[in-house]
């Protein structure tokens, strides 16, 4: 039988370390960390070969203590915390003691630094190599603040060396690490360089101009084009950032950027909360874009949930959610046709010209609104409208420089609605748009009406797991606000007794599974207003006016308006856009024009 054996030391931090050192971009990660947590104004990162051969960062930070110099590369050293109960209130982004120790354990590691407490006229260097002090402190000429070189990565685990990836692939992830941390401090100059080559240098940000500039040089000036910006406060609870457009999804989850206090996290209660306020408006597969920052009482957040400081858990995880959700949402869904139109037109002038084109369609009686009440068959969408005339004649359209979305001009292969405004030209999916449109309404009507929940003439039993049972139990009162009424009739099952009437017909066991299994992960849950939506979307579907159906000019004038008003009207219920849009400059293009 084997012996237990206490390790030895060194191998103790070897093995601790892959906790906190994975590959480069982890060191850059701790260091930078580590940089902001000292004041520094400027921080500079040089790479050599993707991080395995030199990592440099240089920062002008308060600097590091003469005397505590060696003591800062010790496991479980650091300024950031000094007993337990400052855990409940971290303000740092590292707290734990554990970076530096880390890294020195598995790389050649050098130490620069001038406190800006002391008086010395140098600064001071210490060099370690696996966690081995090669020799003592000595004076070296150095500005404020620290400097640490990490070179050889892995030198003496040749096994965890062999895990690293191609130069290009281990930079990628630097690069990424930089961003997200550049991201998160708009007040700091960050500079990156790698092989000698200077990548980034970001000067402060200060001005909202110049946010939004270095927003769009870290993630791209097409996601700052295709956003719009969100600041709003509820409790103790603060969101603020850009949300991309729905029509600038993307097929991966590459340019989400979520902050906690200035942390960045990669959380499931988070994750979830933001799919859920896109919902309506996201195609199938693709993933929101988004720079979101979160900022709450430090007490109301547990950031020491994870080695790698990613994840964290909130006090009270059910009404963060909602917040979330319900910010998003309404951001989302108060996008309107004008907002995603670039434009140089006087604001003032635009929405005058909007309010008046408004007032001539309300004198239509609200034509394409009156058709909607009728959802049973096409022939009576519209009728009675062949008899109005039209009030928008070219002439007058150019007089007016129109609204957002046009005038119609004409109807392609029954499908596609063409208008013209004052930049182009706007193409209309009919069908997609007027689907929108119904659902929307539907949706308004149902939350006007109230809830309607059904009594089942034999009540569900279901057999759950007891933690499943008490949940359920402890969140009865949100089950039934949700028009699901439940009895506890043993440790491990319950037994259903009313649900939503328009879900009666649905699977109400695989839907309460599901309902519970969101109240324990996330601690609210919004299944039974998404199952309601998606039949309401179906019922939308049937109801819209279908292809190949012509339309006369008010009715598309008509349509248009009510895009216009209409929330979310930039996508149908399945996510698919129901417009786009072409510039004067792209017609001209195609056509050689000006050549």
């Amino acid at each position: 039988m084997n012996r237990i054996n206490l390790l030895d030391q060194k191998l103790a931090n070897q093995i601790a370390a892959g906790e906190v050192v994975e590959r480069p971009a982890s060191i850059v990660k701790e260091l930078i960390e580590n940089s902001l947590d000292a004041g520094a104004n400027k921080i500079i990162v040089e790479a050599e070969q993707g991080g395995a051969k030199l990592l440099r960062i240089q920062d002008d930070g308060s600097g590091i203590l003469k005397q505590d110099l060696a003591l800062a590369l010790h496991r479980h050293a650091t300024s950031k915390i000094k007993k337990i109960g400052d855990l409940e209130n971290i303000n740092s982004l590292g707290f734990r003691g554990e970076a530096l120790a880390s890294i020195s354990s598995v790389s050649r590691v050098s130490l620069f630094s001038k406190a800006r407490e002391e008086d010395f006229d140098s600064g001071w260097k210490i060099d370690v190599e696996g966690s081995v002090a090669l020799k003592s402190l000595v004076p070296v000429s150095h500005a404020e603040g620290t400097t640490i070189e990490v070179r050889d990565l892995f030198f003496n685990t040749p096994a965890r060396r062999k895990f690293l990836k191609k130069e290009r692939t281990e930079f990628s992830k630097i690069d990424e690490i930089i961003k997200r941390l550049a991201l998160s401090r708009f007040d700091v100059h960050v500079s990156l360089r790698h092989n000698q080559k200077i990548i980034y240098n970001l000067l402060p940000a200060k001005s909202d101009q110049e946010k939004r500039r270095r927003v769009g040089l870290l993630c791209g000036q097409k996601f700052v084009e295709n956003s719009i910006l969100i600041n709003t406060e509820r409790a103790d609870l603060k969101l603020w950032g850009w949300v991309g457009l729905a029509t600038f999804s993307r097929s991966q989850g590459d340019l989400q950027y979520f902050y906690v206090n200035g942390r960045s996290v990669k959380d499931k209660l988070v994750t979830h909360a933001v799919r859920q306020a896109y919902r309506d408006v996201l195609f199938h597969g693709r993933h929101p874009a988004y720079v979101l920052f979160l900022e709450l009482d430090p007490s109301l957040v547990d950031v020491n949930v994870h080695p790698t400081k990613h994840e964290v858990r909130f006090r009270d995880s059910r009404f963060v959610h909602d917040f979330l959700f319900s910010s998003l949402y309404k951001c989302l869904s108060e996008v309107t046709p004008e907002d995603q139109f670039e434009t140089s037109k006087d604001p003032n002038q635009l929405n005058s010209t909007f309010d008046l084109a408004q007032k001539m369609y309300e004198k239509k009686d609200g034509l394409f609104n009156q058709s909607l009440l009728s959802l049973a068959n096409d022939e009576r969408d519209f009728q009675g409208s062949s008899n109005q005339s039209d009030e928008f004649a070219p002439a007058e359209i150019q007089r007016m420089n129109g609204p957002p979305l046009g005038y119609a001009v004409a109807q392609l292969h029954g499908v596609f609605i063409l208008a013209q405004n004052d930049q182009g030209l706007v193409i209309v999916d009919a069908h997609a748009a007027h689907e929108r449109i119904t659902y929307e309404r539907m949706k308004r009507a149902l939350a006007d009406d109230g809830l309607k929940t059904q009594t089942l003439l034999v009540p569900l039993s279901i057999a759950l797991s007891q933690s499943e049972v008490d949940c359920a139990e402890d969140n009865k009162a949100v089950l039934l606000e949700l028009g699901l009424e439940i009895e506890r009739v043993s440790d491990e099952a319950l037994v259903v007794r009313k649900v939503p009437a328009l879900l009666r017909d649905s699977d109400i066991e695989l839907l309460m599974r599901d309902v519970i299994s969101d109240l324990i992960k996330f601690g609210t849950t919004d299944l039974i207003n998404s199952k309601q939506d998606d039949l309401l979307s179906t019922m939308a579907c049937y109801g819209s006016v279908r292809a190949n159906r012509q339309l006369t000019i008010p009715e598309m004038n008509a349509l248009l308006r009510d895009m216009e008003i209409t929330e979310r009207s930039g996508q149908c219920n399945h996510g698919r856009p129901t417009w786009v849009f072409k510039s004067l400059a792209e017609l001209d293009k195609l056509f050689l024009r000006g050549r």
